[in-house]
């Protein structure tokens, strides 16, 4: 079931259930009261990532607080999808769009990945999260993808489940299509690592080529931005081996 626009989504960290209230959050209050201008009796979607989503009503409001009645089930809770991306992180602004990007395009865990060319050493996890909030708000997502802590590339790659395919973005590929590599893969589980602006190093480009887990994909014959290649890389691959 495809999820309703035209009413107003918020994601909630409470338990939903039929006839339970809860008070939104202090933004989210704000927001409900005087942005959208919504009186009681007004109705809302909420999800919370666990239970589905559910309309809800304004059952009481003040001038800093919204009150809100859980009322009926609308969709189910879905599984989270069983996609990992594997991504160095950017500065802010394009790291905020490459995450609202991952989680739009399929994918069910996010894991910053720290490369010997990466800018960010030490993303802000808690806005990382506010962004995949935002996102699943936005597009109609339930599933909200979990972020990880970041993680060196070698940390990363000797704790890999070998079952897990690790496709990665390889700037120096001999060949401009990605299909023939992607439609030789035929595992279930699959991740996706985009590097840095920089590039994976000659090391770590000779270190994720042994690897029997990993295979490489080129992106095209232009040369992309960190964050349009994540893109990129996210939809050929879901058009090819996903879920599209």
């Amino acid at each position: 079931m495809r999820a309703n626009y035209k009413m107003q989504r918020l994601f909630v960290p409470d338990d939903l259930g039929p006839g339970f209230e809860l008070d939104a959050g202090q933004q989210q209050s704000h927001y409900l009261a005087h942005v959208m201008r919504l009186s009681e009796g007004a109705e809302v979607l909420l999800f919370n990532g666990r239970d589905g989503e559910w309309s809800a009503s304004i059952a009481a409001k003040t001038k800093k607080a919204v009150r809100l009645k859980v009322l009926t089930l609308q969709r189910p809770q879905p599984p989270l999808p069983d996609l990992v991306y594997c991504f160095a992180p950017l500065k802010q602004g394009r790291l905020d769009y490459l995450v609202q990007k991952a989680v739009e395009m399929g994918a069910g865990i996010l894991q910053p990945v720290i490369t010997q060319h990466t800018q960010v050493a030490k993303p802000g996890i808690d806005r990382l999260r506010a962004n995949v909030v935002e996102a699943a708000e936005q597009c109609g997502i339930l599933a909200v993808p979990k972020v990880c802590e970041a993680e060196k590339l070698e940390r990363l790659l000797g704790g890999w489940d070998k079952e897990r395919r690790l496709i990665f973005c390889d700037e120096d590929a001999s060949t401009n299509n990605p299909l023939p590599a992607l439609q030789k893969v035929s595992e279930k589980k699959l991740a996706l690592l985009v590097g840095p602006e920089g590039g994976f190093s000659d090391d770590e480009r000779r270190m994720l080529r042994a690897l029997p887990f990993v295979s490489a994909i080129p992106l095209g014959p232009r040369i992309l931005r960190a964050d349009t290649a994540a893109v990129a890389a996210l939809a050929v691959m879901q058009a090819t081996i996903g879920d599209w």
